[in-house]
């Protein structure tokens, strides 16, 4: 083994403030890493669209200008007919969201467990609710939430611009961009770190178009079941249950709580309640028994507990995101280990030289 010479010492040292430093920029600069990861997973969905195009007589530049001009028109459209719904549906949501709805909704769930759960005081819930009510919408926190929706507006607008133009670079110059990458790999590690890229590259793409279809079919069979049993607000919640369902085992339970809550606030009583559940039972079963043998891999490599934990995990470190985005970081942490530790074991291209 190789003796510890202070110049050893020093290069180690470099190292590890090179990687804390690239950490904490990344931790600065998270959102603008967000979109530049988003337009990735966009360039990787259209890369067999583009490349078909390519067979097929296109330039590679026209094609990717086609299919990304094309994205753009589908979101205004979808901008301009779908969002401009889904907003009168959330408005006329918010209209029904008033202490008197609130006191009406909580005094009958009251009853309904006082009567099944005799151990539960009278008041009691419609006490805490009024005061997370009152608390959830009281002035301080009402600015707050207008401070944060101009914060959303703003990231929706910084990402329509940032996006397309990313992807139509990931799309154009991807594989110029990867050489490049891959050029400042030492040769000693060049095939393990191929072999990574390839290998992550591969999975996350069945992942997420995986996602990307279930959920969207998942989303639209809730909306027309829900619209079938009268719920009004039916397209926002299957919008919801459709994103919702993006996550494991916790999705669907989402997806239950949601069109049960809207019921609720729509008709002032519990005469939706058994409807709705049944119209999300059946869109699960379809999920389960249909779509998913169908068009998602479940060869993720997890048992399912690992899936459960590592999802919690998530959900700690960065909330939703981090639940939306635990099996895609798990995925890319797993290949990376597996493929270093078949390295060292075969290659030895890790080990000190004796």
């Amino acid at each position: 083994m190789k003796k510890f010479t202070l110049e050893r010492f020093f290069k180690l040292l470099l190292t590890v403030i090179a990687i804390v430093i690239t950490a904490l920029l990344l931790y600065r600069f998270s959102t603008l890493v967000a979109y530049v990861l988003v337009a990735l997973v966009f360039s990787y969905l259209f890369d067999p669209v583009v490349n078909r195009m390519q067979v097929a007589g296109f330039r590679r530049t026209n094609a990717v200008a086609l299919v990304v001009a094309s994205f753009i028109l589908l979101i205004i459209w979808a901008s301009t007919t779908l969002a401009p719904t889904i907003g009168n549906q959330v408005i006329l949501l918010a209209s029904q969201l008033n202490t008197e709805t609130i006191n009406t909704i909580a005094l009958q769930v009251e009853n309904e467990l006082v009567y099944r759960i005799p151990f539960i005081a009278e008041g009691q819930i419609v006490e805490v609710v009024n005061n997370l009510f009152n608390r959830t919408f009281d002035l301080g926190n009402f600015q707050d939430t207008v401070t944060n929706l101009f914060g959303i507006f703003a990231n929706i607008f910084t990402a329509a611009l940032i996006i397309p133009f990313a992807t139509f670079f990931f799309l154009k110059d991807g594989s110029k961009l990867r050489r490049q990458v891959l050029e400042l790999v030492p040769n000693p590690f060049f095939e393990t770190t191929l072999t990574i890229l390839n290998k992550i590259e591969t999975r996350l793409i069945l992942y997420f178009k995986g996602v990307l279809i279930q959920s969207t079919l998942v989303g639209i069979i809730s909306w027309l079941l829900l619209s079938s049993i009268g719920l009004k607000n039916a397209l926002v919640v299957g919008a919801a249950v459709g994103v919702a369902n993006t996550i494991p085992y916790f999705g669907p339970v989402i997806g239950y709580i949601l069109s049960i809550i809207i019921a609720i606030f729509e008709t002032g009583d519990f005469s939706l309640v058994p409807y709705a559940i049944g119209a999300i039972m059946v869109a699960q079963i379809v999920d389960n028994v249909i779509l998913q043998p169908l068009i998602f891999s479940k060869s993720s490599g997890f048992h399912p507990l690992y899936i459960l934990f590592i999802i919690m995990i998530g959900a700690e470190l960065a909330g939703l995101v981090g639940m939306l985005l635990a099996i895609p970081t798990a995925t890319i942490i797993k290949i990376t280990i597996t493929e270093i530790n078949w390295s060292i074991n075969n290659y030895h291209v890790f080990k000190s030289d004796t």
